[in-house]
């Protein structure tokens, strides 16, 4: 079973690295400097240098007309390169618990899983077993926060 991981479309968040505080404050943002520890961006699948700039905002990143529907805060890294993972972890899904929901086509929760000792690869693969589980939504377990949504890949394009 083959899996692709990529990273957020980085020119959706370009006009909030240009904003004042007030208009990241009405756009659910705020300019933030990474410190010592993890500052995941969510466009990189990495996280972020000690010093390096970021954006923390609000991010649908299950939009669907369901009860399944989740809005959550995610970091961004200014200047950062889209990842793209194919049958491979990227950095922000390793080394952490992170929780793994399956969604079938329509939005709709289909199977769940918790990777807590690296085992993360493992349990996509599992949850890709069922058919019916058309992506996967990977969140960080302590926080709740999206990481990155996992899809099937059949290796017919690398676009």
């Amino acid at each position: 079973m083959t899996y692709r991981i990529r990273g957020l479309e980085p020119g959706q968040f370009a006009s909030l690295f240009a904003m004042d505080e007030a208009g990241l404050a009405a756009r659910l943002s705020r300019r933030v400097v990474a410190g010592e520890g993890r500052y995941p961006c969510r466009v990189s699948l990495r996280d972020a240098d000690p010093g390096e700039e970021l954006v923390l905002t609000n991010y649908t990143n299950h939009a669907v007309d369901t009860p399944y529907r989740n809005t959550f805060a995610i970091f961004v890294r200014r200047d950062a390169v889209a990842a793209d993972h194919v049958d491979e972890l990227p950095p922000v899904l390793r080394h952490r618990p992170i929780a793994l929901r399956g969604y079938d086509a329509g939005g709709d929760l289909r199977q769940a899983a918790l990777a807590v000792e690296n085992d993360v690869d493992a349990a996509i693969r599992t949850l890709l077993e069922d058919e019916a589980v058309a992506y996967i939504d990977a969140h960080n377990a302590r926080h709740g926060c999206f990481a990155a949504r996992i899809e099937r890949y059949d290796g017919a394009s690398h676009d």
